[in-house]
C-alpha cells in the first residue's frame, strides 16, 4: 500500500514548456515522468502508459525526464541544513552526490554530482546553494568530514558537528535515492555524468513534492 501511495498524486510540479510538437498528451507525459521518478523502471513505466492507450519507447520516457529540466525550487530560508555526500556509480566509476536537506521539511534544497570530493568542490556546492536560498543565518549540520567543515568555515557559515539527530535527514534522503536506483544496482549504466545529474535533480523535485 505504501508503494502505491507514493506512486499516486498530482503532477502539477512538472512543467512541460519543453514540449514543442510532442505527439503524446501532456497528462500522459506527466504521468510517465512521475511514475519513473517515483520508482518504476522505464520498462514498467511504458507498460503503465499502455494502459492509457499510449505506446512509447523507454527512450521517450527517458528523454521526457531529461528535457523537463526539473530543479528544486529556490528561495527557501531554512533554520538548519543537513549537508552530506554519498557515492553513486556511473559506468563502473565512482561519483559523489552532494545534497543539502532542510530537516524541518525533509526537502532537498540543492543536489550536485562531482567526480570526487574536495574542499574546493564543496565550496562550489555551497556557493550555488547560497545563490538559490537564504542560508546566511542557517546552522549547517555536518559529520566529521574535514572538507565539509573547512569549506563552511571559509564561507563564513555556521556549522555544527552532529552525528545523529537532524543530520540524519540527509541519510534518509540518500537511502531513498539508493532505494530508487536499486533497480539498476545503484549504478547508472551507459549514460554521461551530466545525464545522471539531471535525473538526480529531477528526482529531488519529485521527492520534495511528496514531502
Amino acid at each position: 500500500m505504501a508503494k502505491i501511495t507514493r506512486l499516486s498524486g498530482c503532477s502539477d510540479w512538472i512543467d512541460l514548456e519543453f514540449v514543442e510538437r510532442e505527439r503524446t498528451p501532456p497528462r500522459v507525459m506527466k504521468l510517465g515522468i512521475r511514475l519513473h521518478l517515483a520508482g518504476l523502471s522505464l520498462s514498467n513505466t511504458i507498460s503503465e502508459l499502455e494502459k492509457s492507450g499510449v505506446q512509447r519507447s523507454r527512450k521517450a520516457v527517458h528523454d521526457w525526464v531529461q528535457k523537463a529540466g526539473l530543479q528544486p525550487t529556490d528561495g527557501e530560508s531554512p533554520n538548519q541544513i543537513a549537508v552530506d555526500e554519498t557515492v553513486i556509480r556511473i559506468n563502473d566509476e565512482q561519483y559523489w552526490l552532494y545534497a543539502a536537506v532542510d530537516p524541518a521539511t525533509n526537502h532537498l534544497l540543492h543536489v550536485r554530482l562531482f567526480s570526487t570530493y574536495t574542499t574546493a568542490l564543496t565550496q562550489v556546492f555551497l556557493r550555488e546553494l547560497r545563490e538559490k536560498h537564504d542560508v546566511e543565518g542557517s546552522l549547517f549540520l555536518v559529520d566529521g568530514a574535514s572538507h565539509l567543515q573547512t569549506a563552511l568555515d571559509r564561507a563564513g557559515l555556521r556549522f555544527q558537528y552532529e552525528r545523529h539527530g537532524n543530520r540524519n535527514s540527509a541519510e534518509r534522503v540518500f537511502r531513498e535515492v539508493k532505494r530508487r536506483t536499486s533497480s539498476f544496482s545503484n549504478c547508472f549504466s551507459h549514460v554521461e555524468p551530466a545525464t545522471a545529474e539531471t535525473w538526480l535533480q529531477a528526482f529531488a523535485v519529485w521527492h520534495n513534492s511528496t514531502n
